[in-house]
């Protein structure tokens, strides 16, 4: 029954990642570990595994639909991935246990949910405005995106968040992005630098991969619906309801822990 249970909310894992570009892990971690009771460390480690892989499904339909951004991607990119390395070799520490891990995944959980809620302007720019905000930006905004890159990469790393709830706002407010392109791109970002954190756990954890490919497989269906879905759906509708959500498992797991 626990498996069965995992599954169907993996599939809720992916339409988070399709429809709002991020959500995975959030969601992905705690199910591994409550549901379908998983060590933390392999959890964090499974996560990367899945949501990487998901998110690299995901991106297909958006790249067919035109809405992810390559330039933007290549900037964001490789600094998360180091940071994402650096963020899983960080777990490897003796002293890091999963509790460590745990309690700071809630905290980064409430910090989410504070972003979702808050809702710091992640719409798409009306077109009547799009020409004023498509000026120049200072010159320190070129630094902006590689920097939160690199502190979103070591979350990655060292919680197993995905991060689309920081690197979405990023990409819209700093790079001028519609927010369905900022979703598109995102599921790109995240995809290379799960792979990238999860290289950092090789040799940490031990792995049960039938259980990582069936749960990937019930997450991607779910991606692939998200992404159809965001052609119907407006996705900061969904945000602040799924940021509540958020708030609620978080507060679970630092009472738990």
């Amino acid at each position: 029954m626990a498996w069965i249970i995992g599954h169907i909310l993996a599939v809720g894992i992916g339409l988070s990642l399709g429809l709002i570009g991020g959500g995975g892990s959030i969601l992905a971690v705690p199910i591994l570990i409550y549901v379908l009771d998983i060590q933390p460390k392999a959890a964090i480690a499974m996560s990367l595994v899945i949501v990487g892989t998901v998110s690299l499904i995901g991106v297909i339909p958006h790249w067919h639909q035109g809405h992810v951004n390559v330039k933007t991607a290549a900037i964001f990119t490789p600094v998360a991935m180091v940071g994402a390395f650096l963020g899983a070799r960080l777990a490897s520490l003796p002293w890091i246990t999963g509790t460590i891990q745990l309690i700071c995944f809630g905290v980064v959980m409430v910090l989410a949910s504070a972003l979702m809620i808050r809702d710091p302007g992640v719409k798409s720019p009306p077109q009547e405005s799009s020409r004023i905000l498509s000026q120049p930006h200072p010159k320190h905004h070129w630094l902006t995106i590689p920097l939160e890159g690199l502190g979103v990469g070591v979350l990655t790393g060292f919680v197993g968040v995905g991060g689309g709830f920081a690197i979405i706002p990023a990409l819209v407010l700093f790079r001028n992005l519609p927010i369905k392109e900022a979703i598109g791109t995102s599921l790109l970002i995240i995809a290379f630098k799960s792979a990238a954190g999860f290289v950092g756990y090789l040799n940490q954890v031990t792995l049960s991969w039938n259980l990582v490919l069936t749960f990937t497989l019930a997450a991607a269906l779910g991606t692939v619906i998200g992404a159809w879905l965001t052609q119907k759906i407006e996705a900061n509708h969904l945000q602040k309801g799924f940021g509540y959500f958020v708030l609620l498992v978080a507060t679970f797991i630092l009472i738990k822990h």
